[in-house]
């Protein structure tokens, strides 16, 4: 019923067996809600919103809700705000992950039954801007984003710090009792000071960026802090504009193409971002039947350098990115591998939004393309007898003297495994040796946390290691750092490779020819497949059951299968 000359209250009606009566009924809740005929005559702006007592980075979500509803209101339309699953990092067992695809369907499908011209999707906490991208994709409704902004980091002894990099800084120094309990119980209460996202360039922070470098946000608004003033005036221009949006739709499929991906992937490469959002990234553009090439990503991290000196493979923080330029300064940098054809939700096209952007810039900050931090990306994709299907390593967190290596696997079966033995001061480990972690995947019982920042163990952290090379088929923090292999696929869980890997055996890795690869003899690697254990069976109800039977690899972003375009 959502024909072209219906708009606002008269998209979408109830199903009363008479049109007339179903609006008539409408109407008259609307007006249970105070509204003037007036008001109900507008076209209608919802306000996707992803609060929740569990989300404490969402904690200023009603100013800014408020001016969303200002800017609609100024427009000429009316905003009506509408809750959706939140999904809050650190509060979600066993994962946040696991309910990303949730989140995206209640997005979708709320956009789709209820009466809106165009809706504002406002998110921030790492999964809840993908889930909120994935479902707007697939509802195709003309949709803008907006997220809550990162937090500021707070003085500490002569320091700044912000969650969650300097988190795991802190903790690393604690569990190698450099630090007391009371210093590490102190920096507990300044890592997270005020209301939004990690300070860092963590997913959060990278998931702004890309929505800003897909289109589907404002210029200039990925690293406005959350406790910023234009943050308000952001929301406020992001209500006007989707307002203008309704009458003239730009919808997402005329954003997210195959070529706004590429440039998405570009900004993902330059800015040192979290290796989350290349599985964020591949599911958006999934729904819309764009795939994202693992090959293609090591062809555009050869060509594309890390210009952006932000924790945690650089010094500064989210809001001084957005002192240094925002996002903008990183797409003219960039500009000469950018398709700078494609659409954004402004009405412009990414040159005209160029074309009259300030060009200042805090080189401290972001770096000239010809004087990069790296000359290369900060992702690589590695493939071989490991990892057939490919997995990840963040190079640009990494210490380049482990890049070519080949080491002795220390195998941890499980999450409970290495909980119980990482520690253990009989440890059979060394610094050469390369940690395994295996049955962390997105089939796992586990649905693949971020785990895959193995910790250094204690005996050798005690001893000053601070890095050594670990391998799973997990995920890991963006804000994390260290030689680290991620999203090993096929994972253990489903038999892959991985799931055969035992202690003592050889692992060779070189970033330099792209390869991860098990150095067992075929023979002996078909007497373990022949031996692994069946694979349990389904949970036997509810979302738990859906996610085992639906949920695809890391290279297919993790997706359900019937979700994708």
């Amino acid at each position: 019923m959502n024909t072209p000359n219906k708009i606002g209250l008269a998209r979408g009606l109830t199903n009363y067996g008479d049109a007339d009566f179903s609006l008539y009924l409408r109407r008259t809740f609307a007006k249970q809600a105070g509204y003037s005929n007036d008001m109900t005559n507008r076209p209608v702006v919802g306000i996707a919103q992803s609060a929740s007592g569990f989300n404490p980075c969402h904690r200023n979500f009603p100013e800014i809700i408020e001016a969303i509803k200002r800017g609609v209101i100024a427009a000429g339309g009316l905003p009506l705000d509408f809750p959706t699953i939140s999904l809050g990092e650190t509060f979600l067992n066993p994962t946040s992950m696991k309910y990303r695809n949730l989140m995206s369907m209640d997005v979708e499908e709320m956009i789709r039954a209820q009466p809106m011209d165009a809706v504002v999707l406002l998110g921030g906490c790492d999964k809840t801007v993908p889930a909120q991208l994935m479902g707007a994709a697939s509802a195709d409704m003309p949709a803008i984003q907006l997220v809550v902004g990162p937090m500021l980091p707070m003085p500490y002894q002569g320091e700044r710090l912000g969650a969650c990099t300097d988190c795991r800084r802190f903790w690393g120094k604690f569990r190698a009792g450099e630090i007391t309990r009371e210093a590490i119980d102190e920096v507990e209460g300044k890592l997270a000071a005020t209301a939004g996202t990690c300070a860092v360039m963590g997913t959060a922070s990278t998931m702004a960026s890309i929505a800003e470098a897909i289109g589907m946000s404002l210029p200039g608004t990925a690293a406005i802090p959350a406790v910023h003033s234009d943050r308000l005036r952001a929301a406020e221009a992001s209500g006007r504009r989707a307002v203008e949006l309704a009458f003239t739709p730009i919808r997402p499929s005329e954003i997210i193409t195959e070529r706004s991906v590429e440039n998405a992937l570009r900004v993902l490469l330059s800015i040192g971002g979290s290796t989350n959002a290349l599985i964020h990234l591949t599911a958006i553009a999934g729904r819309l039947g764009i795939k994202v090439s693992l090959e293609r990503l090591n062809t555009l991290s050869d060509e594309t350098p890390v210009l952006v000196d932000l924790k945690p493979t650089g010094e500064h923080y989210m809001s001084d990115l957005h002192a240094a330029g925002g996002l903008g300064a990183v797409l003219r940098e960039l500009r000469p591998l950018l398709n700078l054809d494609c659409m954004t939700v402004t009405g412009e096209t990414l040159e005209e939004r160029l074309a009259h952007e300030s060009t200042w810039v805090d080189r401290a900050v972001v770096r000239s393309f010809a004087e990069p931090i790296t000359p290369q990306g900060g992702l690589v994709s590695l493939f071989g007898t490991l990892a057939p299907n490919g997995a990840i390593l963040k190079r640009s967190a990494a210490d380049p003297r482990l890049f070519e290596r080949t080491g002795r696997a220390v195998v941890f079966s499980s999450l409970a495994d290495l909980a119980e033995r990482i520690d253990l001061p009989d440890l059979d480990v060394t610094p050469d040796d390369f940690l395994v972690l295996q049955n962390a995947g997105p089939k796992s019982a586990a649905a693949m946390p971020e785990a895959g920042y193995l910790p250094i163990p204690l005996k050798l952290a005690r001893a000053g290691v601070k890095d050594m090379v670990r391998i799973s088929d997990a995920r890991m923090s963006g804000t994390a750092y260290g030689t680290i292999v991620l999203h090993v696929s096929p994972e253990a869980a489903i038999g892959g490779p991985l799931a055969v890997v035992r202690n003592g055996d050889m692992i060779r890795m070189s970033v330099a020819t792209r390869r991860l690869d098990l150095l067992v003899d075929e023979a002996e690697l078909q007497l373990r497949r022949a031996a692994l254990p069946p694979q349990p069976a389904a949970p036997r109800r509810g979302f738990s059951r859906l996610y085992a039977q639906s949920t695809l690899q890391a290279e297919e972003g993790c997706d359900f299968d019937f979700l994708r375009g």
